[in-house]
């Protein structure tokens, strides 16, 4: 004999795998954005010219270099430097990433004077987001991470962290290294000839 409470039970449960089912395969485009978003870009920050917050994950599958700036400082015109590489590079898959920093006291104190300064002073069109701090227990969790991958934190404004198409750390460039000197260039036409996995 059929046990009545028990096939309704039985029907109750293979409802809700069924609609288990139908949400896992309709799921959220942001959900399977956010699965498939390298652990190193799974971080937002406000864009500089109008504070909007941007993901970091838009940048999966590009060659990242991500650089810590200041308006005041002996490296400034780095900047250059930075717009021409990104110019020469982006249509094959490299972005810039600008992070103005008053970590070393030599950045402008409002963001729209920073935003104003890189485009009429140096054009800069490559991305740029809002003062961050870059060092120290203050530092934004990204730059946490960075610093842990090669154990080494900014020392100054304008050091250089290299991500590679996978989302993983390749390398760190100290101040000194200018945007435009042959390691720098080898290394990202390196990474750039590498497609994303």
């Amino acid at each position: 004999m059929f046990n009545i409470k028990r096939i309704k039970s039985l029907a109750a449960v293979l409802c809700v795998l069924a609609m288990s089912s139908s949400w896992a395969q309709t799921a959220p485009p942001s959900v399977a954005q956010s699965a498939s978003c390298p652990a190193l870009l799974n971080h937002t920050f406000p864009r500089l010219q109008d504070e909007k917050p941007q993901s970091l994950c838009q940048y999966s599958g590009k060659v990242i270099l991500v650089v810590n700036t200041a308006s005041y400082c002996g490296f400034t015109s780095q900047y250059k430097g930075l717009e021409a590489v990104y110019s020469q590079y982006k249509d094959k898959g490299l972005v810039v990433l600008g992070f103005p920093s008053n970590d070393f006291a030599q950045e402008k104190a409002n963001n729209q004077d920073i935003a104003d300064f890189c485009e009429s002073t140096f054009g800069v069109k490559f991305p740029m987001f809002t003062k961050t701090a870059v060092t120290g227990d203050a530092a934004a969790p990204f730059f946490k991470q960075l610093a842990q991958a090669p154990g080494q934190r900014p020392k100054w404004n304008f050091y250089k962290y290299l991500i590679g198409r996978d989302g993983k750390l390749i390398d760190s460039y100290n101040s000194m290294t200018s945007p435009e000197s042959k390691s720098l260039v080898q290394a990202i036409e390196k990474s750039l000839a590498r497609k994303a996995s």
